[in-house]
């Protein structure tokens, strides 16, 4: 069963530029070294550049656990955890 990701950020303005080239390269890296993830998009609110909305799909919930072990997130977790104000994590099942 394909399941999403969807993840909302608040992020202190002093921090954006970085929290987005950082983020990017999360993605980057995902998507490159973890078969288990079939997409990964990052989007900005444009009326708000705080606001930060990820979507992604994964295979399984095995792919979301080995994505959350990655050392590439666990490194960009631990990065920006102080530059969030707010994160929200969701996870649906895809409905076909």
């Amino acid at each position: 069963m394909t399941l999403a990701l969807v993840v909302d950020f608040t992020v202190r303005a002093e921090h954006r530029a970085d929290f987005e080239r950082a983020l990017a390269e999360n993605a980057r890296q995902t998507r490159a070294a973890e078969p288990g993830c079939q997409q990964f998009d990052i989007c900005r609110d444009p009326a708000d550049a705080s606001r930060i909305f990820l979507y992604e799909r994964y295979d399984d919930q095995a792919a979301i656990d080995a994505h959350l072990a990655a050392a590439h997130f666990l490194a960009f977790d631990a990065l920006t955890r102080s530059w969030v104000e707010h994160k929200s994590v969701r996870r649906l099942e895809l409905v076909d």
